[in-house]
Formats: C-alpha cells, sequence, structure tokens
C-alpha cells in the first residue's frame, strides 16, 4: 500500500535497463503505457488488460516491428493501429505465438487488432476470433478514407 508506486516505478526502471529494446522510448510509446509485463500470467493488471481487450473495438493493425520476450515464443507486436473512426495511434500487443505464426511475421502486414477506446494506453491485443466479413468492412472502410 504505501511506497507501492515508488516499488513499480523501479521495477519499471530495471526492465529498462535489462531489456532496453522494451523501453517506453525503444516501443515509440508514451508515459501512458504500463510498459511489458515481465510475466503477464503472474501480473494481476496484465490478465485484466488481457481480459478486457479480448472485448475491445475491432481496428487495423499495421505491423511496424517485433521483439521476442523469451522463448515461449512470447513476443511484442508494434502496430500503427487505425481505427473504424479515423484515430491513429501506436499499439503495442504482448502475444503468445506459434512458431509458425512468428515465421510468417512481417513489417507491413494488416493485421486486426482489439484496444480500448475509454482507456487508450497503447495496449492491443490481436483479434483471432473477429468474424471475417466484419473485418473485411473494416479494412474497406479504412482503405475508402484514405483514398478521399
Amino acid at each position: 500500500m504505501f511506497g507501492w508506486k515508488k516499488k513499480l516505478d523501479g521495477l519499471n526502471e530495471l526492465t529498462a535497463q535489462l531489456r532496453p529494446d522494451l523501453s517506453r522510448e525503444s516501443l515509440g510509446v508514451g508515459p501512458d503505457f504500463p510498459g511489458v509485463a515481465p510475466n503477464p500470467l503472474l501480473s494481476g493488471e496484465a490478465r485484466k488488460r488481457t481480459a478486457e481487450l479480448r472485448t475491445g473495438v475491432l481496428a487495423l493493425g499495421v505491423l511496424v516491428d517485433w521483439r521476442e520476450v523469451n522463448s515461449n515464443p512470447r513476443v511484442v507486436l508494434m502496430f500503427d493501429v487505425e481505427t473504424a473512426d479515423g484515430r491513429s495511434f501506436r499499439g503495442i500487443a504482448d502475444e503468445d505465438l506459434t512458431i509458425t505464426e512468428l515465421t510468417r511475421l512481417a513489417p507491413g502486414q494488416k493485421l486486426p487488432v482489439r484496444y480500448r477506446p475509454a482507456v487508450m494506453d497503447h495496449c492491443v491485443a490481436l483479434a483471432r476470433d473477429a468474424d471475417p466479413a466484419r473485418v473485411r468492412q473494416l479494412f474497406d472502410e479504412i482503405a475508402s478514407r484514405k483514398r478521399s
């Protein structure tokens, strides 16, 4: 309770020292990003965020880069996200991928993602369960807005 924020700040600093490639600056996000959890299964906040993202709003993510976190393979994916209402932001997804999925990653690849519009902390998740027809409709909406 007392001093917990100070301990959390210290943990974020330690993580940034151990893995500078996963720092907020390296990922291209601002101070609202909560950081990459060392183990999302043990972090209550990370589990809550993941559950909320599963029901989040659908958006289009263009893959910019990715960083392997450990050998699961757990990967941090960086997206340039475009929403149906025209907003754009850098999104970070912390995902467990299969080796096959990992080998298919390519910069510029367009993937459906989910985000939480009420929070806007740069956290997104792959929308693996999204209806393909709805994803196609979203892609078409965004493409037509770019053409106009």
